[in-house]
């Protein structure tokens, strides 16, 4: 039944993360054939946006070690295919096969900074203002990822005016769109609402902002809510929930793109994505994996227990 609710957006554009962020944690390397086929699937559903994979070392994420083969399968699909690029080199990786859309991945926090790039919050942000030029000059969008923007598992609680100062540093190097993480999946919807209301009040729009939150508490369409009532148009998720094993207490997963859509479609918003297709690509997937999906709405239309 849909029910509108007043003041949300009409349309929200999913940007889909499974192929890239839900597959990298994946012990078992995924066959190059069967991310291709992924990716197709999802932009058959009707997904317009899907980031497809990084290109990063492959001894840093052996998952996404076939970068360049993946990329050259599925680019010329009708749909945007982001990529992540860490540095120029994965910057001249990505321009030499195509690709029209990258994405630098930052962190709010001083000890996620080191630990993930092994490089100071500054020093990081002095790697991506070059790529991110670079990539301008080119005509290529840019995404900058923030993580850790609630809390961090080593520093705890972190300072909305940190993650507004660094998300504003992200967008003045020439990122089109900021994309919010709750990486550790602990906001839950007063923090989002207080946190988008900063941004705001530092002059940046909700229509600069995507939100990215990690289900670890149940917490992500709760947040989601919060923030498409701030005007916040652009929700990263992750077929099936992927983005972490939900068997693993340290691992956390993805909003499923599949919950959020049950979500939208009842609130009447437009998302251009066929929720029966979707849903019969991550059961797809999940039997690619040997585990049932964790989508609550993955199981129950696919019949799964």
């Amino acid at each position: 039944m849909v029910v509108p609710e007043a003041g949300l957006p009409a349309a929200v554009t999913i940007h889909e993360v499974g192929p890239r962020d839900g597959l990298q944690n994946e012990s078992a390397v995924v066959p190059t054939e069967v991310k291709a086929e992924f990716v197709r699937r999802l932009v058959d559903a009707g997904l317009g946006t899907v980031e497809t994979t990084s290109f990063v070392p492959a001894k840093w994420v052996p998952q996404l070690g076939d970068a360049e083969d993946l990329f050259a399968q599925v680019r010329d699909l009708p749909a945007d295919l982001p990529v992540l690029v860490p540095n120029e080199r994965g910057l001249d990786r990505a321009l030499e096969l195509g690709a029209r859309h990258v994405a630098v991945f930052a962190s709010a926090t001083e000890t996620f900074a080191q630990r993930n790039l092994n490089r100071s919050l500054d020093a990081a942000l002095d790697m991506f203002e070059p790529v991110a030029a670079r990539a301008t000059a080119e005509g290529v969008r840019v995404r900058g990822y923030l993580s850790m923007c609630f809390g961090d598992p080593w520093e705890g609680p972190v300072d909305p005016a940190r993650v507004v100062d660094v998300g504003a540093r992200l967008l003045g190097m020439g990122c089109a769109q900021l994309s919010l993480g709750d990486t550790i999946g602990v906001a839950t919807p007063g923090q989002v609402t207080a946190l988008l209301a900063r941004f705001a009040a530092a002059g940046i729009g909700a229509d600069k902002i995507a939100v990215h939150f990690h289900d670890t508490y149940g917490q992500a369409l709760a947040n989601t809510l919060a923030a498409l009532r701030a005007g916040v148009a652009t929700v990263d998720a992750s077929a099936g929930g992927l983005g972490g094993c939900p068997y693993a207490k340290s691992a956390t997963g993805n909003l499923a793109t599949e919950d959020l859509v049950w979500m939208l479609t009842g609130l009447g918003i437009d998302t251009g994505a066929d929720l029966g297709r979707l849903v019969a690509t991550s059961a797809w997937m999940a039997g690619h994996l040997g585990r049932p999906s964790p989508s609550r709405t993955v199981r129950a239309l696919a019949g799964e227990r």
